[in-house]
């Protein structure tokens, strides 16, 4: 099921079944509307359940990695190596004591590369045991490899609050997303999702007068009265 059809499907239980095209309410506000409480939904689901299904998931493919300057990197020492995407990763949904990112490993998948916060990085290279291992974290929206090791490209899964910002990554030689890609959500939510709006956001609008004379004033306002030009010369 993609957006459009979740939209769609949305303002035909909005209109009650009835052709007509002078809604309050615009397919754009219906997707921004489908993202925000997908999020909220996938939210509340992790803290009662604490589990995350793969069709909330969206894949990032081989993401370009760069090196950098250690130094930048949460004061490690000059001599370690650090990496990190060129491209930022977009907003992940805020889950329980965790961020949105579900995976981290090698384009493979046979590698998994633990996530870390950034607050322990400074401690790796003088840790007996896993100093010498690959690492990942996060210090604004760009994923960092501590230890690469060579590594030039890395994969990304995650929970992303647009699933349309993946539009801009490339997945085999296309885009990560289109408007016929399906919408990462599963069919329970998307129930969930439908009801919230129309029952519930969406009440409100058929309220809402609208401008039909598209003299840039909201109708059924009280007009404010004229001034008398040749009076107050």
């Amino acid at each position: 099921m993609t957006l459009d059809e979740i939209a769609y499907n949305i303002l035909n239980i909005f209109r009650g079944g009835r052709s007509n095209n002078n809604e309050h309410i615009s397919l754009t506000q219906i997707k921004f509307n489908v993202k925000h409480y997908r999020a909220m939904l996938l939210r509340r689901d992790f803290e009662r359940n604490g589990n995350i299904t793969r069709h909330h998931e969206q894949d990032l493919k081989c993401l370009e990695l760069e090196l950098v300057d250690a130094s930048k990197c949460c004061g490690l020492p000059l001599n370690c190596k650090v990496a990190r995407t060129k491209l930022k990763l977009p907003r992940t949904v805020r889950l329980k004591r965790m961020d949105g990112i579900t995976h981290v490993g090698d384009p493979s998948g046979i590698h998994t590369i633990p996530m870390i916060g950034p607050l322990a990085v400074q401690s790796l290279p003088w840790d007996r045991y896993t100093k010498n291992t690959r690492k990942a974290y996060m210090i604004e929206d760009h994923l960092y490899i501590y230890n690469p090791d060579g590594m030039d490209t890395i994969n990304v899964r995650g929970i992303f609050e647009d699933p349309e910002e993946l539009v801009k990554f490339d997945c085999d030689g296309g885009s990560c997303y289109d408007d016929l890609s399906p919408f990462p959500i599963s069919a329970d939510l998307v129930q969930a999702i439908t009801d919230g709006l129309v029952k519930g956001t969406f009440q409100m609008l058929p309220a809402t007068p609208s401008d039909t004379e598209n003299d840039a004033a909201q109708d059924g306002q009280i007009p404010m009265p004229r001034r008398n030009a040749q009076r107050d010369q």
